[in-house]
Order: structure tokens, then C-alpha cells, then sequence
């Protein structure tokens, strides 16, 4: 296949940015959409010129760094798909594909297709733990969990904080993510005990580092290559609602 790729190229955060074209030449469909820009960039090497500059690191699915929109989509959109797993089969030979990073308030840009997550982390730091101290390693039956909530909790677990839930919402909102690792330790035993102080501590975190609010659109829930569930979200509002009340 022969394609044409408008890509995103921005020096620093500070820069201007600018979409520029180049052409992926001879492109298999059974490469990933990764592995066509690693032999686009070889190209752009060889003219001495500078290669695009995206994330990667698993390649499996697993880390969520391969963040990019594809012709407006987080992760290009097909359904619980990371940009590292969509294939080049998924195009037609002529296509035009359009990519850029990440669009939110809370991830400037630091070059090119690569944006700045660490607002993520500082909500994860806030309260997305448990604090108390566990001695040795205990029996992993001697607590026992209900095997629905066991169940909820490792749905919830799914999220990889790749951040395109935020990409695709129109209000750049962290919710679904932040409700998600509520969502987990809530569920469980082990949670319980700091749930009031987590929920409000990550909630302040996300306000602080400039997400917006949530108004139910639902994109956040379509674009997740995890196929994490907005039920969490109202899992997050119920547990901050009882946690102001006490």
C-alpha cells in the first residue's frame, strides 16, 4: 500500500506546531500502524531529516503509551485496540491518514506526537493506594473477597492510563480514569478503610491539574482501547457524595 500521512510535527511545548506531509511507501498490511512509522522515520533519517517523534514501549497493548489520534480518533478507533496492536490492514491502498497527539488542557504537548501524562500520576499519587501496613505476605484466602466485587475490581483494574479517554472527550475530562482506580480499591476490602480520604484526595488532584468536568457524552467510554464501563464514573460521584456527608 501507498499512503499519505499528515502528521503532527511541534519542536517543543512552547512552539508553534504545524501538520506536514509524508509519504509511507510499500506499507504491508500485516505491520502495525508503529512499525509504518518506524520505516517512514528510517526514511526520514537517511534524507537527514528529523524522524517523528511518538511513544511507544510494550507494543502488546499493555502500557498505554502509544498515544496518537488517527484521523480523529484516539487509538484510531477500533473497538479495545491500541494504537501498537491497529494494523495496517485496517487501510486501503491511496487512504490519507491524518495523526496528532493527544488534545487536552491537562497533557502539553512536549514534542510532536508526544504529550506530557504526568498529570495522571499526580492523581494516582493523591490516593490511588492503600497505606496501611501489611506485615508479611498474608494467605490469598485469608481475606475474602465476594467473587462480584472481586469480579467489578478487576474491571476496573483494566485501565492502562493511556489517557484517550481524556483525548476524546470534549471537555478534556479525567473521570473515567479516575473513577476507575476509585472504582477498584472501593470494591475491595482492602479500600475501604481510606475510601472518604481517596475519593476526595483524587477528585482535588484532578480538578487541580486542569481536567475538565464530565457532562455525559460518553466518548471517553468509546474510545478506550480497555473498554473501561462509565459505570465507574457514577461510582466515583456515590463514593465522594458519601464521603462529604461524613
Amino acid at each position: 500500500m501507498n499512503l499519505t500521512l499528515h502528521v503532527w510535527r511541534q519542536s517543543g511545548p512552547k512552539e508553534p506546531g504545524k501538520l506536514e506531509q509524508y509519504e509511507a511507501k510499500n506499507v504491508s498490511p500485516d505491520q502495525s500502524f508503529l512499525e509504518m512509522l518506524d520505516e517512514v522515520n528510517e526514511h526520514l533519517i537517511k534524507e537527514g531529516k528529523d524522524p517523528i517523534v511518538f511513544d511507544h514501549d510494550c507494543r502488546e497493548g499493555i502500557c498505554g503509551m502509544c498515544s496518537q489520534v488517527i484521523n480523529g480518533v484516539p487509538h484510531g478507533g477500533q473497538e479495545r485496540t491500541t494504537v501498537c496492536q491497529l494494523h495496517m490492514r485496517r487501510f486501503s491502498d491511496g487512504d490519507t491518514i491524518y495523526i496528532e497527539p493527544w488534545r487536552a488542557l491537562a497533557f502539553p504537548i512536549l514534542k510532536d506526537l508526544i504529550v506530557d501524562r504526568d498529570a495522571l500520576e499526580k492523581i494516582m499519587q493523591a490516593g490511588g493506594y492503600t497505606s496501611c501496613h501489611t506485615g508479611g505476605v498474608a494467605d490469598g484466602n485469608a481475606l475474602l473477597v465476594p467473587k462480584p466485587d472481586a469480579d467489578y475490581a478487576m474491571d476496573a483494574a483494566e485501565c492502562i492510563g493511556c489517557g484517550a479517554c481524556v483525548a476524546a472527550c470534549p471537555n478534556g475530562s479525567a473521570m473515567l480514569y479516575t473513577s476507575a482506580k476509585v472504582a477498584q480499591l472501593a470494591a475491595l476490602p482492602q479500600g475501604k478503610a481510606e475510601a472518604a480520604e481517596r475519593v476526595c484526595a483524587m477528585t482535588d488532584a484532578m480538578q487541580a491539574a486542569g481536567f475538565g468536568n464530565c457532562s455525559n457524552h460518553y466518548e471517553c467510554q468509546a474510545a478506550c482501547p480497555k473498554g473501561i464501563n462509565v459505570k465507574f464514573i457514577a461510582r466515583l460521584n456515590r463514593e465522594y457524595q458519601k464521603a462529604l456527608f461524613k
